[in-house]
């Protein structure tokens, strides 16, 4: 019964970490656009880059939680990981400025994001 409920806690932590990315990554694109528009644009969306990563490196840390303890299947632990690697190409071609590869990958990253929260 302890166990169960322990990993009840795990994929609740797991349900927040890839909420939260997914917010992160839709908010992004809402500086996105104030980026375009405003002053303060490209501080939000610098800030929100931040956020945005670190919530891809806490989706990770939930995943390894929720596997390792359980020796459940690594498959949310290579999915997570794949986030975080797409989050640096993203980080990257931000800096880069390069807009036209940043900008569909940010949708791509939205789309994932919101297929493995469903998955949950």
């Amino acid at each position: 019964m302890a166990t169960q409920a322990t990993a009840q806690r795990r994929l609740s932590f797991l349900q927040i970490a890839i909420t939260l990315q997914t917010l992160t990554i839709f908010l992004q694109a809402v500086s996105a656009g104030l980026l375009l528009t405003s002053s303060y644009g490209e501080t939000l969306h610098s800030v929100g880059a931040r956020v945005m990563y670190g919530a891809s490196m806490l989706y990770v840390l939930a995943a390894v939680l929720a596997w390792k303890p359980g020796g459940g299947s690594p498959r949310p632990v290579w999915h997570a990981s794949g986030f975080l690697v797409l989050a640096s190409v993203q980080v990257v071609l931000g800096i880069a400025h390069v807009p036209s590869v940043h900008l569909p990958l940010g949708v791509l990253m939205f789309g994932l994001s919101v297929l493995a929260l469903a998955r949950r």
